[in-house]
């Protein structure tokens, strides 16, 4: 009835690996990917810019149809502002951030500055959450060793509102890592980041009429 050894339809399935990390997702991310990751991370910070929902769907839009995005980025700089904050050193920190992630943006979207800008967008989108969250685990730690321990995947005292951004920034990532996503994994992209924005408006609403008590 057959040697000792099992049959091959009998035998274990091999182990998955780890999941890769999300700094890893970014090293091994195309241009599109990059693009996508960045610009998620700025949308979903639009509500400290004080920008409405839509003022960067026109560079979700040039990145959807493989056009340059210069125009519109210039467009959404006037629209958006800032130079006054990023002079301010007495400026709010997540609000520097974000103003900083915007000034940032390549007006070209090559390979290296696209992976360089997304790589920060993440570390500042992360550290803004952090500084933004009400909780005991929140606004405390170095800013970018807390983010970079967290996007390496030592998760230990996340908050929950930075746990949140740290699996928008994965599953972004992770819908364009395949080639042949398209539009449509674009467009997920899209749906993720817009979910972390309403969460991230809702926050800083709060923290705004906590301030005027």
């Amino acid at each position: 009835m057959g040697g000792p050894g099992l049959s091959p339809s009998l035998s274990p399935s091999p182990s998955p690996g780890p999941s890769p990390s999300l700094v890893e997702l970014i090293s091994d991310a195309d241009e599109r990917g990059l693009a996508a990751s960045g610009l998620a991370c700025l949308d979903r910070c639009v509500p400290l810019l004080g920008g409405g929902d839509e003022v960067l769907r026109p560079l979700w839009a040039s990145l959807a149809e493989d056009r340059p995005w210069d125009a519109a980025l210039a467009e959404a700089r006037v629209t958006l502002g800032g130079a006054d904050v990023l002079e301010d050193s007495s400026a709010d920190e997540a609000i520097t951030l974000a103003y900083r992630m915007l000034g940032a943006t390549p007006s070209r979207r090559t390979a290296a500055e696209l992976r360089e800008w997304a790589d920060a967008c993440s570390v500042a989108a992360l550290q803004i959450h952090r500084l933004l969250d009400p909780g005991p685990a929140g606004g405390t730690g170095g800013p970018r060793s807390s983010a970079g321990a967290r996007r390496e995947g030592r998760t230990q005292t996340m908050s929950p509102l930075v746990a949140a951004e740290l699996r928008r920034q994965t599953r972004i990532l992770e819908l364009l890592a395949n080639p042949g996503a398209g539009t449509g994994g674009l467009r997920q992209a899209l749906d993720v980041s817009t979910e972390g924005r309403r969460v991230l408006r809702a926050v800083v609403s709060r923290r705004a009429r906590g301030s005027r008590v």
